[in-house]
């Protein structure tokens, strides 16, 4: 065979402009030894041919590779590497994946690392990273070490409290070596990132939770290994029984070790709120079943193929990329896009959606959208943008934080201060213990959490009920929204017409003159024609054959069936035919009452009937509109069509105000016009002209099923393009912000008593001051109470 010309179909035109690549060049490098060497089609190095190299036998063609790792590609998808896709795929790959912090989002950088404002690590912008969570495996790998320092520490203080004489068996001095032999590697190496990014705090001057740990922990490791190998600095009043001062040594370690127990707990639900995401990517297969040119057919990997790729897809699998139907009939389940349970029949010249599932019939298809273009990237995509966005309530943790963490120095300073003046004996070991508490319980690191941690876990849970929110401030200012604006076509209604009315006038049968209005129809390319047309041929009617036929714009068409003279449109029509439609007015007015279009139709010379369509309205939307009326709105209908049809509509579902016959520029309009009288306005529509009102409304609404345009000037997607998912939306905003302002109340509420507390307040109360390590595990759960709290949203009810 000459395999020069089976891989040599690369039409670059279609694929995205993307640079020619000569695929016989390829082969010819790949199979034509050049001083002994030949290209390795994988990764195009040159490969000795007598060292022994892996090599592989295709279509009576020896391959060679340079390693193991080559050959194995090579043999999952050979076509992709001699077709030249390959590089067509390089050329139009997308940058390194870019990392941007979750609380900082301003923040963005190639690959991994950590913020220089809060100090957390950096996340991966698509939601999703590469294998394990690196910071999460670390984390975790120091808290044991931690936490096997903490735990013996614990009991060579604590024992003696307990009736444990341990300290007397070993000996104070002993005693206060091993103490400093298991904290330092804990304070030196398990603490290091909180020293890192403390250290950076106060570097770049964005004070955070790690200045207060870096300041607590520092000070009670430096003051405890001070007191234990030069206790004689100290004044004699200070030291304990036998020369020896009293030391934190404990308290530095299980401190260290509980922030990590708020981390790990953190990064794992961190790793819980991508659950969304993860469920979104497994929808689509790993692999692809590719037909080449030859006729061959085989799984690639789904990476590999590119726009213009013939696929099959058989029956029980699901469809890999957005694609055109070439040949074949089946039932497609898209109920991940729609939420409807029913399939939807698709034939050749239909569109697939990657994800959706094949029911039973075996497809042939053409890659048209592939990798970042597809429907079903696009939705991980807004889900992700989503949870990295910020809602404005963040603005208001963000600026107490900013005061809060000086503040709580001052406090330590202060607390020191008035302890080392007014305290009693030993004052300086009250002194020290008061500023290290005040310290640690104030990490405000359940201030910072309160408001992400909300917004991650409400946009997924939005993504499950087919609600993508593209940003948080949306979220947040859905359920402040009093007025809707709705357009009709495609979001009250189906957006498809379709018969529903025959009348017949006169001698002519129904059937008959069904007959020739389908033959007639045939010949128009009219989205009226194609509803009337597919409406006959359900009721099982033939078309008569019909030459001669005209289009007579604004008015309707006109042929011949054998010596039958037809016409079919409006009165106009009937006019400029010589046909008399008098008798039929008032059922044609009847029709458009109901927002119908309703159509004459003319048999040689008489008329014989009229043929209404409409576009139906959505079987969902009434009970929705009721729904969004008992949840407070007024909603406005602004559409395009005409004022009878327009206010039929908005009459059988109980609109509050029509706008009919506007255009793009008037919706907007609208938009703002509510805006100066004050109204909180939503904008649901689902074309290209609803666009510029859907940038201009607080929340705009897009329906899934509607133009790509409408879906990027929205901050809310409804996936199934129904108004019931406005009232999910809406639900799922107020529930959010609910959640928000309990976390933010958690943190506040947590800091205002436990600062006051650390200091010693409750001194002359209870004679005990608050010991370090239980203010360690106060701040440790303040954080696990807001994560806790956040993570409930992910069971919200968003029944509507």
């Amino acid at each position: 065979m000459d395999h020069h010309h089976s891989c040599n179909h690369a039409h670059p035109e279609e694929h995205g402009g993307s640079p020619a690549v000569d695929s016989a060049a390829l082969f010819e490098a790949a199979t034509e030894p050049v001083d002994g060497k030949v290209k390795d089609p994988v990764c195009g190095m040159d490969v000795a041919l007598d060292k022994g190299k892996p090599q592989l036998e295709y279509k009576g063609n020896t391959f060679h590779f340079c390693s193991t790792g080559c050959h194995d590609k090579f043999e999952r998808d050979p076509y992709f590497y001699l077709s030249g896709n390959k590089a067509r795929k390089k050329a139009s790959a997308p940058k390194s994946a870019m990392y941007t912090c979750p609380m900082d989002p301003e923040v963005v950088q190639e690959g991994p690392g950590t913020c220089p404002i809060c100090g957390m690590a950096l996340e991966p912008m698509d939601g999703i990273a590469e294998g394990p969570n690196q910071e999460l495996v670390d984390f975790t790998r120091r808290l044991w070490v931690s936490a096997g320092a903490a735990i013996p520490l614990l009991i060579l203080t604590m024992g003696p409290m307990l009736g444990l004489p341990i300290r007397e068996w070993i000996g104070e001095t002993i005693s206060l070596y091993l103490e400093f032999a298991m904290a330092t590697p804990v304070v030196l190496w398990a603490a290091h990132p909180f020293f890192h990014r403390g250290w950076t705090s106060i570097r770049t001057w964005n004070l955070n939770m790690w200045t207060l740990i870096m300041i607590g922990v520092g000070a009670a490791y430096i003051y405890s290994t001070v007191a234990t190998f030069l206790p004689g600095l100290f004044p004699s009043g200070l030291q304990m029984p036998g020369g020896h001062m009293p030391v934190y040594f404990e308290a530095a370690v299980v401190i260290i070790a509980l922030v990590f127990v708020g981390q790990v707990l953190e990064l794992r639900a961190r790793e819980r709120t991508g659950d969304a995401i993860r469920t979104l990517l497994d929808l689509a297969p790993k692999t692809a079943r590719r037909i080449t040119p030859d006729g061959d057919e085989y799984d690639a990997p789904l990476e590999n193929i590119v726009g213009g790729d013939r696929l099959r897809v058989r029956p029980g699998e699901a469809i890999p990329v957005d694609a055109v139907v070439l040949e074949g009939h089946t039932s497609v389940d898209e109920s991940m896009l729609t939420g409807e349970p029913l399939a939807v029949e698709k034939a050749e010249g239909d569109r697939v959606t990657g994800g959706t599932l094949n029911r039973n019939g075996s497809l042939i298809i053409e890659a048209e959208k592939v990798g970042d273009e597809t429907m079903l990237a696009r939705i991980v995509a807004m889900v992700s943008s989503a949870q990295r966005s910020r809602a404005p309530i963040q603005g208001l943790a963000d600026r107490v934080a900013s005061y809060f963490v000086p503040a709580v120095v001052i406090t330590a300073v202060l607390a020191f201060a008035i302890w080392m003046a007014v305290g009693p004996q030993p004052a300086f070991v009250f002194a020290i213990v008061s500023a290290v508490s005040v310290l640690i319980i104030a990490c405000p690191c359940a201030l910072g959490l309160a408001t992400p941690m909300s917004i991650m876990t409400a946009t997924g849970r939005g993504a499950q009920a087919g609600v993508l929110i593209k940003d948080a401030e949306a979220l947040e200012r859905m359920a402040g929204v009093d007025v809707l604006v709705v357009d009709k076509t495609g979001t009250l209604t189906e957006g498809k017409p379709s018969l529903t009315d025959v009348v017949t006038i006169g001698e002519t049968a129904e059937t008959e003159m069904l007959a020739l209005v389908r033959g007639l129809e045939s010949g128009s390319e009219h989205p009226l024609a194609e509803a009337i047309v597919e409406g006959i041929a359900a009721r099982d009617i033939e078309a008569a054959p019909v030459a001669e036929f005209e289009a007579v714009t604004g008015k309707g068409v006109s042929g011949r069936s054998g010596d039958i003279r037809l016409a079919l449109g409006n009165a106009a029509m009937m006019q400029s035919s010589g046909v008399d439609c008098r008798e039929a007015d008032a059922r044609a007015d009847s029709l458009r009452s109901e927002g119908k279009t309703a159509m004459y139709v003319a048999i040689d010379g008489k008329l014989a009937g009229l043929i209404a369509v409409a576009d139906p309205i959505k079987p969902t939307t009434r009970e929705a509109i009721k729904a969004l009326h008992e949840a407070g709105l007024k909603i406005i209908m602004a559409t395009g069509d005409n004022e009878t049809t327009a206010r039929a509509v908005a009459d059988q579902l109980g609109i509050d105000e029509v706008r009919a016959g506007v255009l793009p520029e008037d919706k907007k309009a609208l938009v703002d016009e509510l805006h100066k009288a004050g109204h909180k306005v939503a904008m649901a529509g689902d074309g290209i002209n609803d666009a510029p009102a859907l940038a201009a409304a607080e929340v705009g609404i897009a329906m899934g099923t509607g133009a790509d345009v409408a879906v990027e000037s929205a901050g809310i997607t409804l996936l199934k393009g129904d108004l019931g998912g406005i009232l999910r939306a809406r639900k799922l905003s107020e529930a959010t912000l609910r959640n928000i302002k309990q976390n933010l109340f958690f943190a506040f509420a947590y800091n205002s008593l436990g600062v006051p507390v650390a200091a010693g307040l409750l001194y002359p109360l209870t004679g005990t001051l608050l010991s370090p390590m239980i203010a360690a595990a106060a701040m440790s759960l303040s954080s696990v109470s807001v994560i806790s709290n956040a993570l409930r949203l992910r069971s919200v009810s968003l029944d509507t």
